[in-house]
């Protein structure tokens, strides 16, 4: 069974960056494609970004540029490296797996991001 920890979340002033980590752990970690979304207070929870096995990356319109997803195949961990944050920011951050034999979907519990004006 999949299961998924996030890590990394915290208080940042705007302007800062932060790493939130995902580690993976009960299956094959090249079986699946992993993926960030985030839920902001009142809101939708919307996609961020996602690596497939081979490191082939996609990211939200809107977040081009200030973040940047990665793999270690070696750790079974993905991260998101988040800079020149702002207050707009503000969210649960969650991660997913897919599962590309079954696509059969997993979301880890969440961890909070919270960016001070």
């Amino acid at each position: 069974q999949v299961q998924l920890v996030e890590s990394g979340g915290g208080l940042v002033q705007s302007g800062g960056s932060l790493r939130l980590s995902c580690a993976f752990f009960g299956d094959k970690f090249a079986w699946h494609v992993i993926g960030w979304h985030r839920q902001a207070p009142g809101k939708e929870r919307e996609f961020v970004a996602r690596i497939t096995p081979g490191s082939s990356t996609d990211y939200a319109d809107p977040l081009k540029g200030r973040f940047t997803i990665s793999r270690d195949n070696s750790k079974s961990t993905v991260y998101l490296q988040m800079n020149n944050l702002r207050t707009e920011d503000t969210a649960v951050y969650y991660c997913n797996s897919e599962r590309f034999t079954d696509r059969q979907i997993t979301w880890g519990q969440g961890t909070h991001v919270i960016v001070s004006s």
